[in-house]
């Protein structure tokens, strides 16, 4: 039986069933696999997730970037080793990370940010298994489970997937936590839990708030799971500066310019009307003057 039937779930997981439904449907027949998603919703986690199930959980992550060149995937010649070996010989070789990922995981992290050329080195692997190098008389094993990630094509520094390199892969998407509940066993399970209190409506609340924010029409980017995470860590780190064994209100306003202004983007045509700080204190008031209810029912405020 494949390995990926047996497992009931991908345990390091909070929530995303769907896209952990895809991806186990997908490894099942040892499909290569994008994840595609806004920063923040656990895909490399879901990434070394399958490399623990694997029986030999071998584990390589490349992390995308402009300046990662063919020779940090598929290697170069040592020039030391060529003098005294060879320039064709194996031993001048110096393996890149895919062949260490061979008969494990290869995880590309942001794939989308590295350029075509890059890409296209990528193919000969996917397809057969295998890399032809250079002047070399052999073929170089590279058998792999290949996971991308990709931030949605809108995020800055991204470049386009060639249709060829596409091809190769199945595409699971990744959203934001599916409910309020969840992103709250998120927050609690990730975030740094200090010595202090941190009443549960409150928390609700706060969370409420960012997943308030991520439906804002003015908003270009919108805050990822790491703000709730953040906003988390530092209100109870503010409790115990202000000398106080329960987080209050006040924590969580002192924390939210520091933890979310840099992470969300207003639309041009907003972004020269007001500042970024003057727009999540005016977003703020109005979310307490509306008294919002997680469920619409209550009528209970943030404070």
């Amino acid at each position: 039986m494949n390995e990926f039937q047996k497992i009931k779930d991908f345990e390091d997981i909070i929530g995303q069933e769907e896209s952990k439904k895809q991806l186990k449907s997908a490894l099942m027949t040892s499909r290569h696999v994008i994840l595609v998603g806004p920063p923040g919703v656990g895909k490399t986690t879901l990434a070394k997730n399958v490399a623990k199930i694997m029986k030999k959980g071998k584990f390589v992550r490349i992390q995308g970037s402009p300046d990662l060149n063919v020779e940090d995937l598929i290697g170069d010649i040592d020039p030391i080793k060529a003098l005294e070996y060879g320039p064709t010989s194996l031993e001048a070789f110096n393996p890149g990370k895919i062949f260490k990922a061979d008969k494990g995981v290869l995880f590309f992290d942001e794939l989308n940010r590295c350029p075509e050329k890059l890409q296209n080195s990528l193919l000969q692997s996917l397809e057969e298994k295998k890399v032809t190098i250079g002047n070399y008389d052999v073929d170089f094993n590279a058998d792999f489970i290949f996971i991308g990630s990709m931030n949605p094509d809108d995020f800055a520094g991204t470049e386009k997937l060639s249709e060829v390199l596409l091809d190769r892969f199945d595409i699971v998407y990744m959203t934001y936590p599916e409910t309020l509940e969840i992103e709250k066993q998120i927050v609690k399970s990730k975030g740094i839990k200090l010595d202090v209190k941190f009443p549960d409506e409150l928390l609700t609340r706060a969370i409420l708030f960012i997943r308030i924010l991520r439906e804002n029409k003015d908003l270009e980017r919108v805050p990822s799971v790491r703000a709730s995470i953040g906003l988390y860590e530092r209100s109870q780190s503010n409790a115990l500066l202000n000398n106080a064994k329960e987080v209050s209100f006040d924590d969580i306003k002192e924390a939210i310019i520091s933890v979310l202004a840099h992470r969300i983007r207003l639309k041009p045509s907003v972004k020269y009307l007001t500042s970024l700080n003057k727009f999540i204190e005016k977003e703020l008031n109005e979310f307490l003057d509306k008294k919002q209810d997680p469920n619409q029912t209550d009528s209970g405020d943030l404070r």
